[in-house]
Protein backbone atom coordinates (compact mmCIF):
# COMPACT_ATOMS: atom_id res chain seq x y z
CA UNK A 1 0.00 0.00 0.00
CA UNK A 2 1.44 3.32 -1.00
CA UNK A 3 1.58 6.34 1.86
CA UNK A 4 -0.62 8.65 1.68
CA UNK A 5 0.69 12.37 1.01
CA UNK A 6 -1.36 15.64 1.87
CA UNK A 7 -0.74 19.06 -0.43
CA UNK A 8 1.15 20.58 2.46
CA UNK A 9 3.65 17.09 1.89
CA UNK A 10 3.51 18.19 -1.82
CA UNK A 11 3.87 21.87 -1.05
CA UNK A 12 6.77 21.31 1.55
CA UNK A 13 7.04 22.90 4.75
CA UNK A 14 8.79 26.41 5.50
CA UNK A 15 12.67 25.47 5.73
CA UNK A 16 15.90 26.57 5.65
CA UNK A 17 17.92 25.04 3.07
CA UNK A 18 17.67 23.45 -0.87
CA UNK A 19 15.50 20.23 -0.25
CA UNK A 20 12.64 19.25 1.64
CA UNK A 21 14.45 15.56 1.77
CA UNK A 22 17.87 16.93 2.70
CA UNK A 23 17.42 19.69 5.54
CA UNK A 24 13.78 20.01 6.56
CA UNK A 25 13.00 16.33 6.98
CA UNK A 26 16.55 15.84 8.72
CA UNK A 27 16.17 18.67 10.92
CA UNK A 28 12.69 16.74 12.12
CA UNK A 29 15.00 13.32 12.55
CA UNK A 30 17.05 15.66 15.13
CA UNK A 31 14.46 17.11 17.17
CA UNK A 32 12.70 13.78 17.26
CA UNK A 33 15.86 12.14 18.65
CA UNK A 34 16.61 14.42 21.44
CA UNK A 35 13.67 14.01 22.80
CA UNK A 36 14.13 10.08 22.75
CA UNK A 37 17.28 11.19 24.54
CA UNK A 38 15.81 14.09 26.46
CA UNK A 39 17.60 16.85 25.75
CA UNK A 40 20.63 17.35 23.41
CA UNK A 41 23.19 15.11 23.68
CA UNK A 42 26.84 15.88 24.69
CA UNK A 43 28.38 13.32 21.92
CA UNK A 44 26.76 11.70 18.69
CA UNK A 45 27.98 9.77 15.70
CA UNK A 46 25.89 10.92 12.65
CA UNK A 47 25.62 8.16 9.93
CA UNK A 48 24.23 8.98 6.76
CA UNK A 49 23.30 6.43 4.11
CA UNK A 50 22.91 5.69 0.26
CA UNK A 51 21.50 8.73 -1.40
CA UNK A 52 22.24 10.90 1.87
CA UNK A 53 25.79 9.34 1.78
CA UNK A 54 26.90 11.53 -1.61
CA UNK A 55 25.05 14.78 -0.42
CA UNK A 56 24.84 15.32 3.04
CA UNK A 57 27.71 17.94 2.88
CA UNK A 58 26.80 19.93 -0.24
CA UNK A 59 23.11 19.95 0.74
CA UNK A 60 23.31 20.85 4.13
CA UNK A 61 21.95 17.54 6.04
CA UNK A 62 25.13 17.86 8.24
CA UNK A 63 24.08 21.23 9.23
CA UNK A 64 20.28 20.35 9.60
CA UNK A 65 20.50 17.04 11.53
CA UNK A 66 22.82 19.11 14.33
CA UNK A 67 20.17 21.74 14.15
CA UNK A 68 17.60 19.53 15.26
CA UNK A 69 19.60 17.85 18.14
CA UNK A 70 19.77 21.47 19.42
CA UNK A 71 15.97 22.03 18.74
CA UNK A 72 15.93 24.45 15.94
CA UNK A 73 12.81 24.35 13.94
CA UNK A 74 13.12 23.88 10.28
CA UNK A 75 12.99 27.54 9.42
CA UNK A 76 15.51 28.94 11.79
CA UNK A 77 18.08 30.62 10.61
CA UNK A 78 20.80 29.92 13.06
CA UNK A 79 20.62 26.28 11.07
CA UNK A 80 23.27 27.47 8.89
CA UNK A 81 25.75 28.32 11.50
CA UNK A 82 24.46 24.78 13.00
CA UNK A 83 27.94 23.43 13.03
CA UNK A 84 29.82 25.97 14.41
CA UNK A 85 27.15 26.48 17.03
CA UNK A 86 27.86 22.61 17.62
CA UNK A 87 31.14 23.33 19.11
CA UNK A 88 30.61 26.29 20.59
CA UNK A 89 27.30 24.43 22.85
CA UNK A 90 30.08 21.47 23.42
CA UNK A 91 28.54 18.95 21.51
CA UNK A 92 30.85 16.25 20.04
CA UNK A 93 30.27 15.13 16.90
CA UNK A 94 31.66 13.16 13.74
CA UNK A 95 29.74 11.90 10.55
CA UNK A 96 30.14 8.63 8.74
CA UNK A 97 28.76 8.10 5.71
CA UNK A 98 27.60 4.08 3.84
CA UNK A 99 26.77 4.73 -0.03
CA UNK A 100 25.29 1.74 0.06
CA UNK A 101 22.72 -0.08 2.25
CA UNK A 102 19.98 -2.00 0.09
CA UNK A 103 17.94 -2.91 2.86
CA UNK A 104 17.30 1.54 4.11
CA UNK A 105 15.22 3.92 2.44
CA UNK A 106 17.57 6.21 0.42
CA UNK A 107 17.43 8.99 2.65
CA UNK A 108 18.24 7.54 5.81
CA UNK A 109 20.20 8.64 8.96
CA UNK A 110 21.52 6.94 12.41
CA UNK A 111 22.13 8.97 15.45
CA UNK A 112 24.24 7.03 18.07
CA UNK A 113 23.92 9.63 20.92
CA UNK A 114 25.23 9.90 24.53
CA UNK A 115 23.72 12.46 26.74
CA UNK A 116 24.99 14.45 29.92
CA UNK A 117 24.10 11.99 32.23
CA UNK A 118 25.90 8.83 30.12
CA UNK A 119 22.68 7.60 29.29
CA UNK A 120 22.59 6.52 25.68
CA UNK A 121 20.32 5.92 22.90
CA UNK A 122 20.77 5.01 19.37
CA UNK A 123 17.88 5.90 16.11
CA UNK A 124 17.16 4.93 12.82
CA UNK A 125 14.99 7.80 10.78
CA UNK A 126 14.16 8.03 7.30
CA UNK A 127 13.56 11.82 5.64
CA UNK A 128 10.94 10.87 2.90
CA UNK A 129 9.99 13.77 0.99
CA UNK A 130 8.37 17.30 1.82
CA UNK A 131 9.85 17.29 5.28
CA UNK A 132 7.90 14.09 5.97
CA UNK A 133 10.13 11.96 8.00
CA UNK A 134 9.74 7.86 9.60
CA UNK A 135 11.63 7.12 12.56
CA UNK A 136 12.58 3.58 11.26
CA UNK A 137 14.07 2.35 14.88
CA UNK A 138 14.14 3.51 18.71
CA UNK A 139 17.50 1.73 20.28
CA UNK A 140 16.96 -1.35 17.94
CA UNK A 141 13.06 -2.07 18.21
CA UNK A 142 11.31 -1.34 14.95
CA UNK A 143 8.94 1.85 15.66
CA UNK A 144 7.96 3.35 12.29
CA UNK A 145 6.06 6.48 13.72
CA UNK A 146 6.28 9.59 11.89
CA UNK A 147 6.00 12.39 14.51
CA UNK A 148 3.81 14.32 13.03
CA UNK A 149 0.83 13.52 15.77
CA UNK A 150 1.59 12.56 19.34
CA UNK A 151 3.83 9.65 20.21
CA UNK A 152 4.19 7.21 23.26
CA UNK A 153 6.43 4.63 23.31
CA UNK A 154 6.82 2.13 26.35
CA UNK A 155 9.17 -0.17 26.79
CA UNK A 156 7.49 -3.07 29.06
CA UNK A 157 7.73 -6.66 29.65
CA UNK A 158 5.98 -8.79 26.54
CA UNK A 159 2.61 -10.18 29.14
CA UNK A 160 -0.89 -11.21 28.20
CA UNK A 161 -3.51 -8.14 27.66
CA UNK A 162 -0.74 -5.09 28.34
CA UNK A 163 -1.52 -3.58 25.10
CA UNK A 164 -5.50 -3.26 25.98
CA UNK A 165 -4.17 -2.04 29.06
CA UNK A 166 -2.36 0.73 28.16
CA UNK A 167 -5.35 1.31 25.39
CA UNK A 168 -7.52 1.47 28.20
CA UNK A 169 -5.65 4.10 30.08
CA UNK A 170 -5.27 6.67 27.11
CA UNK A 171 -9.39 6.68 26.67
CA UNK A 172 -9.75 7.59 29.95
CA UNK A 173 -7.64 10.72 28.79
CA UNK A 174 -9.98 10.98 25.48
CA UNK A 175 -6.47 9.88 23.37
CA UNK A 176 -7.77 9.20 19.66
CA UNK A 177 -5.16 5.98 19.06
CA UNK A 178 -4.14 6.38 15.30
CA UNK A 179 -1.58 3.64 14.49
CA UNK A 180 0.24 1.34 16.90
CA UNK A 181 2.90 -0.66 16.40
CA UNK A 182 4.59 -3.35 18.87
CA UNK A 183 7.94 -4.68 18.11
CA UNK A 184 9.63 -7.19 20.52
CA UNK A 185 13.06 -9.38 21.33
CA UNK A 186 11.16 -12.25 21.92
CA UNK A 187 8.86 -13.77 23.77
CA UNK A 188 7.78 -13.01 27.31
CA UNK A 189 11.10 -10.84 26.88
CA UNK A 190 10.85 -6.86 26.54
CA UNK A 191 8.61 -5.06 24.00
CA UNK A 192 8.46 -1.61 22.49
CA UNK A 193 4.48 -0.28 22.40
CA UNK A 194 4.33 2.78 20.32
CA UNK A 195 1.37 4.50 19.89
CA UNK A 196 0.27 7.79 17.47
CA UNK A 197 -2.44 9.65 19.05
CA UNK A 198 -5.09 12.28 17.56
CA UNK A 199 -4.25 14.44 21.06
CA UNK A 200 -1.94 14.65 23.75
CA UNK A 201 -2.69 12.62 27.10
CA UNK A 202 -2.17 14.76 30.48
CA UNK A 203 1.25 14.56 32.87
CA UNK A 204 -0.42 12.09 35.73
CA UNK A 205 -1.23 9.70 32.78
CA UNK A 206 2.37 9.31 32.04
CA UNK A 207 3.06 9.44 35.28
CA UNK A 208 0.99 6.46 36.24
CA UNK A 209 1.96 4.77 33.21
CA UNK A 210 5.82 4.79 34.45
CA UNK A 211 4.79 3.70 37.97
CA UNK A 212 3.06 0.17 36.46
CA UNK A 213 5.85 -2.63 37.70
CA UNK A 214 5.43 -4.21 34.21
CA UNK A 215 6.81 -0.80 32.19
CA UNK A 216 10.48 -0.13 32.13
CA UNK A 217 10.70 3.34 30.39
CA UNK A 218 7.55 5.52 28.81
CA UNK A 219 8.72 8.08 26.17
CA UNK A 220 6.24 10.82 25.35
CA UNK A 221 6.81 13.09 22.07
CA UNK A 222 4.51 15.77 21.24
CA UNK A 223 3.88 16.61 17.79
CA UNK A 224 7.28 17.64 16.21
CA UNK A 225 5.81 21.06 14.92
CA UNK A 226 4.64 22.57 17.87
Amino acid sequence: MSERSSVFDMIGPVMIGPSSSHTAGVVRIGRVARKILKGTPKKVVITFYNSFAQTYEGHGSNRAILGGLMDFHTDDERIKEALQLAEEAGLVYSFKSVGSASTLHPNTVKLDMVAADESQATVIGESRGGGVIRMRSVNGFDTNFTASSHTLIIYANDQMGSIAFISDVLSHDDCNIATMTVSRKGKNDLACLVFEMDSGIKKITLEYLKELNWVRNVLYIPDIDQ
